[in-house]
């Protein structure tokens, strides 16, 4: 029987919800296979192995938080493109994606693969959107870059701090804060 490139598609688009339902740190492929009704024979068949998996679903969530931003229209701005980038990456299903890119860049940094691999690939890849996104906007592509990397960065840490915020206000005024130092760049 040859591999079948769209049950493998199936598989991993189902495999993403799967993941970002249950999540992925302690992802067992028994109960992924069962919830996907077939076998973790079957899977490791069509994928080759856990990790081969674990890399599709890692690039299919994040080929669906990538589609969200490219779908937004353009900001009206540097400072207004932060503030619509947050409340993007707030949104299903980017918030959930971020959520799983958390859990994989976790395994990530202790030096475990495929994570640290497949990280490296989908931060490429978002960073690149972010970017468009801002030229887009436009945002001359140097200041995009240099934007894009402090967006980023400042994004990752709400979102880490986000499950423990007590203070919603505060991370708002700080996304705001963050577009008035984005905008000193192009200053």
């Amino acid at each position: 029987m040859a591999k079948d490139p769209q049950r493998r598609a199936a598989w991993t688009e189902a495999a993403t919800d799967y993941v970002l339902e249950h999540g992925l740190i302690g992802l067992s492929l028994r109960p992924l296979a069962a919830a996907l009704g077939t076998s973790d024979r079957m899977l490791i068949y069509h994928f080759g192995s856990k990790d081969e998996l674990v890399v599709d679903v890692m690039r299919c969530s994040n080929d669906r938080a990538v589609t969200q931003i490219a779908a937004l229209p353009a900001s009206r701005g540097i400072r207004a493109a932060v503030e619509d980038l947050w409340a993007a990456v707030q949104t299903d299903p980017t918030n959930r994606c971020t959520r799983m890119y958390i859990q994989a860049a976790a395994l990530g940094l202790l030096g475990r693969e495929p994570y640290s691999s497949a990280v490296r690939t989908a931060n490429a890849v978002w960073m690149a959107a972010l970017v468009a996104h801002l030229v887009g906007s436009g945002v001359d592509r140097p200041i995009a870059e240099r934007a894009a990397a402090m967006i980023d960065a400042a994004f990752m840490g709400f979102q880490l701090d986000q499950p423990l915020d007590t203070d919603p206000t505060a991370r708002d005024r700080a996304v705001a804060d963050l577009g008035v130092a984005v905008a000193a760049l192009s200053s």
